[in-house]
């Protein structure tokens, strides 16, 4: 394919519904469904996509059972702190985006100790959302601006942007989103002003590399015109 997204943002929705379907534990949908992640990962490294974003755990995720919350925070501090040594084999640098002091210590401390290891890597970067929110990171940009005590007819597109948290990095080319739901769910608002939209009906421990191909393959037969 000539047409690669080089910024692919992921929904990897639908790990409870699985679980039902399947008839086991919601914890075991959600354990299936970060393997599943690292297999979405090297097919996007395969294809040649260069960023991925990734939905892990939003904003208003916190009004959902506690005993969920604390098996989510607890499959991230695993997934960070026993994937260092994977990340560096495959050139991945990882960052947390998101409501970082929501967090416990302990998880906090892992995010600083894989967002150090993996810092100089350069074959693919991974922002791993978690307590984030679009509106959030707006009023956060919003914030930060104010801050630095910019003259306001300096804020450009482009200054606003490098607040963000995703600050540096190429709008996402392509959002993905599995589990038959159909909307942004208050994510990457603002950067996914010109995404190319793609709803997958498949739940995320299901969705597989040849949906992911499917998907791919679409991306490149639509013309992406940016309003002209």
């Amino acid at each position: 394919m000539k047409n690669i997204p080089q910024h692919i943002v992921l929904f990897p929705d639908g790990n409870r519904r699985w679980s039902e379907t399947n008839g086991i534990s919601i914890k075991e949908g959600y354990l299936k469904g970060k393997d599943k992640f690292n297999d979405f990962l090297h097919w996007c490294k395969k294809s040649g996509v260069n960023v991925v974003t990734v939905f892990g755990f939003s904003s208003e995720n916190w009004q959902r059972p506690q005993d969920q919350i604390d098996f989510l925070m607890h499959v991230f501090e695993r997934y960070l702190g026993e994937g260092i040594e994977s990340f560096n084999q495959e050139g991945v640098r990882v960052k947390i985006i998101g409501q970082k002091y929501k967090l416990s210590n302990s998880l906090k401390k892992v995010i600083e100790k894989v967002e150090e290891a993996t810092r100089n890597n350069t074959a693919m970067h991974l922002n791993l959302a978690v307590s984030y929110g679009g509106r959030w990171d707006i009023v956060n940009a919003v914030k930060e601006l104010m801050k630095s005590g910019i003259n306001p007819e300096a804020i450009t597109e482009e200054v606003f942007a490098s607040y963000l948290s995703t600050a540096g990095l190429p709008e996402p080319d392509l959002i993905i989103r599995a589990g038959g739901e159909m909307r942004l769910s208050n994510f990457v608002l603002w950067q996914g002003a010109y995404s190319e939209l793609y709803f997958s009906n498949k739940l995320w421990p299901d969705f597989n590399e040849t949906d992911f191909n499917l998907v791919l393959e679409e991306f490149e037969a639509r013309q992406r015109r940016y309003g002209k």
